[in-house]
């Protein structure tokens, strides 16, 4: 009975009664490994301090969390093989996180089926809905994030008016590309090409020539891992091209810094964080230094939805009285909780996707310079 909720005997802290497993489908391999590390890292950090702070209060017992991952390798073969493994196997019925689009919609094609509450950072629209009423989105995604930083972009340099775009072959770069080509074009930018390029690649020199040679005013590298994208700016800047420089998804200097060098200069970016500033508290400041240390680059929004996810599954549970999956999930877009933002945080997305399961997570423009990330902007969603 215990397995089939997805619940093992409890090895957590002391006076814990059950631990339930929180399923985890995240790139550990391959380019986009810096961002499934850290993900599993923040997974780890929340469920340790629930586990410290007196653990999950539902109907008279103690729950504490144990986060299990497995890599999906960013792809649709790994992400169904790891779906099977953590639905079939691991009898989970909580995912705390899961990250790239193709991966995710296999996970999902099992999870609604089954009664799973799936978290998500997937970028893709196809995935959202009333149909899906198990799913929820644990970071802005272009709908959140692409129009309020194309617009700061454009505002701050309104010289630029041709853009060149380049993303991953994938659905996570086709989600990207097509909301991004929207609102640029809608800003009057002309777009002068938008291109996809296969991951994997390491050779981006004849990519770089390309784009050079059609003298855009931007270019936009939507939804590039960042040792893709600096190894892009860093052939751009060898060919003498001075033009502004965006990552739609781009989460830190660190990664863009060991490919790019100081190529990547005045590069703007919408899922990355600041947290060295006088802004940041001393919590944020002290787990981004360990999560820097174990994973070689700063926390950003990506990590961030997976210490948010399992906040927000503990709450889904003490509101819900429950740890049926799917009682919690029918609770969740009804759920407060405390962001690692340090802000409270609820689910809207009416608006947009026709359902509450899009969590209010605030849209942050930051940008390189001289050498750091500068945060230029912080955006909170107002719509329903």
């Amino acid at each position: 009975m215990l397995a089939a909720l997805g619940l093992v005997s409890g090895a957590g802290a002391a006076g814990a009664q059950e631990t339930i497993k929180l399923g985890l489908s995240i790139p550990l391999s391959g380019t986009g490994a810096i961002w499934g590390k850290g993900s599993e890292f923040m997974c780890k950090k929340a469920a340790q301090e629930i586990a410290q702070a007196g653990g999950v209060k539902v109907d008279g017992k103690t729950y504490n969390f144990e986060c299990v991952a497995y890599d999906n390798k960013y792809n649709a073969a790994e992400g169904t093989k790891v779906a099977q493994t953590l639905l079939n196997r691991e009898g989970v019925k909580f995912i705390a996180g899961s990250l790239g689009t193709a991966p995710v919609q296999a996970l999902q094609s099992l999870s609604e089926r089954q009664g799973v509450v799936l978290f998500t950072t997937a970028w893709g629209p196809s995935i959202k809905g009333p149909k899906f009423p198990l799913t929820f989105t644990q970071m802005n995604t272009p709908f959140e994030i692409l129009p309020p930083l194309i617009r700061y972009i454009h505002e701050a340099n309104p010289q630029a008016k041709s853009i060149v775009m380049l993303n991953p072959n994938d659905a996570t770069g086709r989600d990207t590309e097509g909301v991004a080509k929207k609102v640029w074009t809608e800003t009057g930018v002309k777009v002068l090409s938008s291109d996809f390029y296969e991951r994997g690649t390491t050779e981006f020199q004849p990519i770089a020539a390309r784009i050079a040679s059609l003298k855009p005013d931007i270019v936009d590298l939507g939804g590039m891992p960042p040792a893709d994208a600096g190894a892009v700016w860093k052939e751009l800047d060898v060919l003498g091209w001075k033009g502004v420089k965006v990552v739609e998804v781009g989460t830190g200097i660190d990664g863009l810094k060991a490919t790019g060098g100081n190529a990547i200069e005045g590069v703007y970016m919408g899922a990355a964080v600041s947290l060295d500033g006088d802004t940041a508290t001393a919590k944020q400041k002290a787990v981004n230094e360990e999560v820097r240390a174990a994973t070689g680059e700063s926390l950003n929004a990506i990590q961030i939805g997976f210490y948010d996810a399992v906040y927000a599954l503990k709450a889904g549970m003490e509101k819900a009285k429950s740890v049926d999956a799917k009682t919690v999930g029918a609770a969740m877009p009804d759920v407060t909780f405390t962001s690692f933002y340090g802000t409270p945080v609820d689910f809207y997305g009416l608006d947009t996707y026709g359902s509450r399961q899009q969590m209010r997570l605030p849209v942050i423009i930051t940008q390189v310079q001289d050498g750091k990330l500068v945060e230029k902007s912080r955006i909170v969603p107002t719509t329903k």
